[in-house]
């Protein structure tokens, strides 16, 4: 398939991730929608949707990228893992080094790895790897679109636990207002089970890293059981989704609720074991490897790694989407896929990853693409 790069013209790209504000000192008020369809007031009744057409490059030229966050006045943030920097995407399509993240220390998977938002706040949140463990930073969004800085950093949660693999590394705030993170086993599998660990769960907490009073275990533990969990979406019921690393079998997407136990190191894929809850969906590691997941009118997209491909899969059943059959898109097309996210105007914008020493990088790699969706609302 061929690559036509593409001038994103009339979008208001802006944004700026970096611990050394390279800026204005005039913190930013952003914008009180929602960035993205995953935490939009859903419509009374969702349709699902499907890629269209050809995939056309907005960005190029990143290095090892790890996360796309769209903020609410159409700006975008590129998170880079090793290079900790995060790219600035433009209104002609060009990119400009934002900034860089300098706490973040790359090694194995880890490094800069998400980014958050959340709307009518002013702060920008990342994931990081430190020298000595992986923690969560907040800092306040300055200055305005083209070049924009942030201010100090400060600590949101620290001291969950590193590897040079498995460290989770996604963060999104939920429909509740709620800030939700994925923690990996960092290598060390009995975390998953071990209430009293981080690693290996799904984290819910306050914008400043309290524990939420519902929370199930009254500690940040939301959901447990899980070896690599990379990408969290939610539904337009409200319902979280997560998609999980499995190990040499199968790989997952669960269906999260509170307190649940999702099996890891007991069980991989489907157990049918009572005590774990199994998975909606799983894939060979093939055919997966799952980063990144963003739903749409209730198609959740899946941007797997070492399978090459999106895959798309109809949630709006929630744990009766077991019996759907998911689609594959662009297999092969575009090498190894990191993260997926709604884009503006009824598109879906999805993330190579071939320049992390394990892809074979194509001219240009990495790069950021854009794909209209069948029956998607052009808002």
């Amino acid at each position: 398939m061929s690559i036509r790069l593409r001038l994103a013209g009339g979008l208001a790209l802006a944004a700026l991730l970096t611990l050394t504000a390279c800026s204005s000192d005039t913190r930013v008020t952003p914008p009180t929608s929602t960035p993205g369809s995953d935490t939009t007031t859903p419509p009374a009744s969702t349709v699902p949707v499907l890629p269209t057409g050809e995939p056309v490059a907005i960005a190029s030229g990143l290095d090892a990228p790890w996360s796309v966050l769209r903020l609410p006045d159409g700006g975008a943030l590129i998170s880079e893992r090793d290079t900790t920097l995060v790219r600035e995407l433009l209104a002609d399509g060009t990119l400009r080094d934002a900034g860089s993240v300098t706490e973040a220390r790359p090694t194995g998977e880890g490094g800069l790895l998400g980014l958050a938002f959340q709307p009518g706040d002013e702060w920008v949140y990342a994931y990081l790897t430190t020298d000595t463990d992986n923690r969560i930073d907040r800092m306040p969004l300055l200055g305005s679109p083209g070049s924009f800085g942030l201010g100090a950093a400060e600590p949101v949660l620290t001291g969950l636990p590193k590897a040079s693999n498995h460290n989770g590394g996604r963060i999104a705030f939920g429909p509740d207002g709620m800030l939700y993170a994925t923690v990996g086993d960092a290598g060390t599998p009995d975390r998953a089970q071990d209430l009293d660990s981080l690693g290996g769960k799904i984290l819910r907490m306050t914008p400043t890293g309290a524990v939420p009073a519902d929370n199930p275990f009254a500690t940040l533990v939301y959901s447990y059981g899980h070896r690599n969990p990379q990408g969290i979406a939610w539904d337009s019921r409200g319902r979280l989704w997560a998609s999980e690393f499995g190990q040499n079998t199968w790989d997952e997407l669960n269906l999260i609720e509170p307190g649940n136990n999702y099996g890891w190191p007991e069980v991989e894929g489907l157990g049918g074991t009572p005590e774990y809850v199994d998975p909606v969906q799983q894939w060979p590691t093939s055919e997966a490897s799952p980063s990144g997941i963003a739903i749409v009118s209730d198609t959740l997209f899946m941007a797997s790694l070492r399978g090459e491909r999106l895959w798309s899969v109809d949630v709006s059943s929630g744990a009766d989407s077991t019996t759907v059959t998911p689609a594959a898109w662009f297999v092969h097309d575009y090498g190894r896929l990191r993260d997926v996210v709604a884009g503006p105007g009824g598109t879906l914008w999805f993330m190579t990853n071939n320049t992390d020493g394990r892809g074979r990088p194509a001219a240009g790699d990495d790069r950021l693409f854009e794909v209209r969706l069948e029956g998607a609302a052009n808002g």
